[in-house]
């Protein structure tokens, strides 16, 4: 919806859209229903009410309800992330993996803080084993969110998976300073760090079995 259009919405409109929204938090989806299509009828333009409308057709499994309601919302506004989130988890619930990663992408283009499709584009990534993206927008939000020690755990994984170690170790230590009681990322944390003192000691005797054959080479051609 465009600035012109958004400054000339009605209160009652507004009063429609929060209403519906309120009734979706409770699960009261009739009455969220009603709200929202009262609201359609006062702005045509507005893609609030079909967002919701999408909403609660994907809560109660009509996943082509919700595809054409969320697909509305985007015609209406193209910026919109919660439509293109939606389009992505209809497009999971139907098992049609690469179509919800990419809307969850496009939902994340139009807004970073979308959890639900930071989510959702962390589980498309774990089916694709793409992990690119979900890691790239994972450290956009901890830079917006940096106290969220759940994306900073998980963050490690993705980290851990890739064999980037040390960026996995330094994000696990935020975890444990920050929450001194997640057993989970202390005990990861260990795995961690024994790893990497694997590596260094296998780095060390491999240098050292390096410096060794040199000498032993060079008394050879003495």
């Amino acid at each position: 919806m465009s600035q012109s259009n958004q400054e000339t919405v009605c209160p009652q409109f507004d009063l429609m859209q929060e209403l519906g929204d309120c009734h979706v938090s409770v699960g009261n989806y009739h009455q969220a229903s009603r709200h929202y299509e009262r609201a359609a009828s006062l702005e045509p333009d507005a893609p609030g009410p079909y967002v919701g409308l999408g909403v609660i057709a994907l809560q109660n499994n009509r996943l082509e309800d919700a595809d054409i309601a969320f697909r509305v919302a985007c015609r209406l506004d193209p910026a919109s992330s919660r439509a293109h989130a939606g389009l992505a988890m209809v497009a999971q619930r139907m098992g049609r993996t690469k179509e919800a990663f990419d809307c969850y992408l496009k939902s994340l283009e139009h807004d970073t803080n979308n959890l639900t499709a930071l989510l959702g584009l962390f589980q498309t990534s774990c089916e694709m084993g793409s992990f690119a993206e979900v890691i790239h927008y994972l450290k956009i939000y901890l830079r917006m969110h940096p106290d969220d020690t759940a994306v900073m755990f998980t963050l490690a994984a993705l980290h851990m998976r890739d064999g980037s170690l040390e960026q996995a170790k330094a994000l696990l230590l935020q975890v444990v300073h920050l929450d001194p009681n997640n057993k989970d990322a202390v005990n990861v944390l260990e795995e961690v760090e024994h790893t990497l003192n694997r590596q260094s000691d296998s780095a060390a005797a491999s240098r050292l079995a390096c410096c060794m054959a040199s000498e032993h080479w060079a008394a050879m051609q003495s």
